[in-house]
């Protein structure tokens, strides 16, 4: 095991000091910030051009309620109302608003609109959507209005302006209710979609970095380097080794990412973050993404052992390196039914396990503990059968010169 840290290390630091690994250490976070920022400045400029957007408000006033409308349009911020009393008749006004080019409302505030308690709005095709909802500020001061001309007592008026609020208060079961099964994670979502995102990007970045396992040993072997290593380590520590190292540097791209991608994510959407992601349940879910980088990191090493050209792979190499996408196979079962028999047996397959458990247990309320454990033991079973196998090829594969392996001959070197 000695001998497998410092392959680790010579692992690490090689590739520490390798110019397209640092730049992908840096550059991935700073795409991200850019593809994270720049829709957003988008969406603001629009926001910003909607409200910029001045629509005229021409209010013909019976009423003698002007001021108090500008006044309760100033107090919700409605800057891009440019309120204009006009005395022009009906007709009028409202040809001219249709004709306009510009965004324009004409409201006739009469004393037989009072009093039939309707108030006709007319707008012309430029003016936005959202305006409807906004002129209910008027609203507010013709009732005003209504209760002062029904000649109420002050203790009356005050009764009826406070109007009558509906409460929303939701029936929950109570803690004698509750079933022993349901944690608290059920209730609240974002207590398990949060940490299940977050292990599922390590487990994306770490499986990503592991391919660099492939890449290594298929280079380390066409230069031979591989035979000068030999000469000092056994191909299980050199196999060990790499594994280390390369889980090592994955963990460091990850803490890099996150350290850049955190900050940014609170201050951009305003939720505990870290409420959410420290929970019982975190460690379980980092415990499966790291399963899966062991899985196939595995066979990554074992079958980069049996290539000497990258250039001319076999479509059975080709097919390995798409062993760590097949839970998206899964994805379209388990969104519309986690608890189905798809679900379920995804979990159960050792390649498409990690990927599929951490999908479910994101959604699943109450997880079903007696499929985790059974996906969780061959899980762990596949990943010692795998240690092994892959040891037997790497050992055999690591040495053989001159062309790559074929399935054929893999499978010779497991049954030795």
């Amino acid at each position: 095991m000695r001998n497998s840290w410092k392959v680790a290390k010579w692992e690490i630091k090689r590739n520490m000091k390798n110019k397209s690994f640092v730049i992908s250490l840096l550059l991935t976070p700073l795409l991200f910030a850019f593809f994270f920022f720049v829709p957003s400045l988008f969406n603001d400029h629009d926001g910003d051009d909607a409200a910029e957007n001045t629509v005229k408000v021409y209010v013909h006033d019976e009423l003698n309620v002007f001021t108090q409308i500008k006044e309760a349009a100033s107090a919700q911020e409605l800057k891009h109302w440019h309120l204009i009393k006009t005395a022009k008749d009906e007709e009028t006004i409202r040809k001219q608003i249709a004709k306009s080019d510009e965004q324009a409302v004409f409201i006739p505030l009469t004393e037989q609109a009072l009093a039939q308690a309707h108030v006709p709005v007319y707008l012309n095709d430029q003016v936005y959507e959202e305006f409807i909802y906004e002129v209910s500020v008027i609203e507010n001061v013709l009732r005003q209005l209504q209760i002062e001309k029904l000649d109420l007592t002050e203790e009356q008026k005050t009764v009826v302006s406070q109007g009558i609020t509906l409460e929303p208060v939701t029936e929950k079961i109570s803690a004698e209710e509750t079933p022993a099964n349901e944690s608290a994670a059920g209730a609240d979502p974002l207590k398990r979609i949060i940490p299940g995102i977050f292990s599922g990007i390590i487990l994306f970045s770490i499986v990503m970095t592991g391919m660099m396992i492939f890449t290594s040993a298929s280079q380390e072997k066409k230069e031979k380097v591989a035979e000068i290593i030999l000469s000092s380590v056994t191909p299980g520590d050199l196999m060990q080794g790499k594994i280390i190292g390369y889980f090592v540097l994955g963990i460091t791209q990850v803490t890099v990412w996150i350290a850049f991608a955190i900050p940014l994510v609170i201050w951009k959407i305003d939720i505990p973050l870290f409420k959410y992601l420290l929970v019982p349940e975190l460690p379980l879910l980092l415990f499966i993404a790291v399963a899966g980088y062991l899985l196939f990191a595995a066979i990554f090493v074992g079958i980069g052992a049996t290539v000497e050209d990258m250039t001319a792979t076999s479509n059975f190499q080709g097919m390995v390196m798409m062993l760590p996408f097949l839970p998206l196979i899964f994805i379209g079962p388990i969104l519309s039914d986690p608890s189905g028999t798809m679900a379920m047996i995804g979990s159960f397959i050792p390649f498409t396990a990690p990927g599929v458990l951490l999908i479910r247990l994101s959604l699943l309320e109450t997880w079903p503990w007696m499929e985790i454990i059974l996906a969780l033991i061959i899980l762990t079973a596949s990943i010692w059968l795998m240690m092994k196998l892959a040891g037997k090829v790497f050992k055999v594969g690591i040495l053989m010169y001159g062309k790559n392996a074929t399935p054929k001959e893999i499978w010779k070197w497991i049954r030795t």
